[in-house]
């Protein structure tokens, strides 16, 4: 795990969110994936971003290093409000946002919520902005996680003893291998900060999201935006094309990439770092 160079602990809307800074200038907050995990394995791919400008990560309520009781809610409305209640804390007028998988539908969702409250949106292998699109991409990653090399390698890491001889190691390669699916090459997926998922956090935000269809209001978000995604990502390039065209924004497509450009092709987060300018 990449050590954070600045952290703190925050405390807004009645929880503790854990709150790391990178570099220094103008900041630009980075939103992760999950729902329900941790900020970690974007690191060291997004301090790419940092050149010039502080990188502000924080761990979303109900993952990571941001535990809650199970009582307290964490569906995509208090996420939303927890961004926005970070945004007055920071004392910042408008944020500069990038949000990568469902890290990016959060992004989405807090400026078609507060619109006068981003300046710029950059969407890295965005999440489907609508619930039938997610359950294409749900299918697509099963069936690449099935694929036989990935199934061979998993028996093969069972029956090899290396729990017992190196346990790290172990968790290392299971770890690999359970998010071998994502990646154009499963190879590179070794080079992937490890991380977990709450699971609960996970199935209250999707819950709450219900039969969500964002696609009618992406026309009136008159935000500048970028989205970026790899061409072979298990969630479906057209997702991103047609998130894209309703924004009215350009595509960036990583050739030779899966669902993490910032393990599998760094340098396409360039485009980012130009897009924020």
């Amino acid at each position: 795990m990449t050590e954070c160079p600045a952290p703190r602990t925050r405390r807004v809307r009645g929880v503790e969110l854990f709150e790391c800074r990178v570099g220094s200038g103008p900041e630009v907050v980075v939103l992760h994936g999950g729902p329900g995990a941790h900020h970690d394995y974007l690191r060291p791919g997004f301090d790419r971003l940092a050149a010039g400008r502080t990188v502000v990560y924080y761990d979303q309520r109900g993952g990571g290093r941001s535990p809650v009781g199970r009582e307290v809610p964490v569906g995509w409305r208090e996420q939303v409000a927890d961004l926005e209640a970070l945004r007055e804390a920071w004392g910042l007028e408008r944020l500069p946002l990038v949000g990568y998988s469902w890290g990016a539908l959060l992004a989405l969702l807090y400026a078609l919520e507060h619109p006068a409250r981003v300046v710029r949106l950059a969407l890295v292998s965005p999440a489907p902005a609508w619930r039938a699109a997610r359950a294409e991409f749900e299918r697509r990653f099963e069936a690449r996680s099935r694929a036989p090399a990935l199934v061979s390698a998993r028996e093969a890491l069972r029956a090899g003893g290396l729990r017992e001889r190196d346990p790290e190691g172990h968790a290392r390669r299971a770890f690999a291998l359970s998010v071998a699916g994502y990646f154009h090459d499963p190879a590179r997926a070794a080079g992937m900060t490890p991380f977990r998922v709450t699971g609960r956090t996970q199935q209250e935000v999707w819950a709450s999201l219900g039969e969500y269809d964002l696609r009618p209001r992406l026309a009136g978000l008159r935000v500048p935006a970028l989205v970026l995604h790899g061409d072979d990502d298990p969630i479906p390039l057209d997702t991103a094309r047609t998130l894209a065209d309703g924004l009215g924004a350009p595509l960036r497509v990583v050739a030779g990439c899966g669902h993490a450009p910032h393990v599998e092709a760094p340098e396409s987060l360039d485009a980012v770092a130009a897009f924020l300018g």
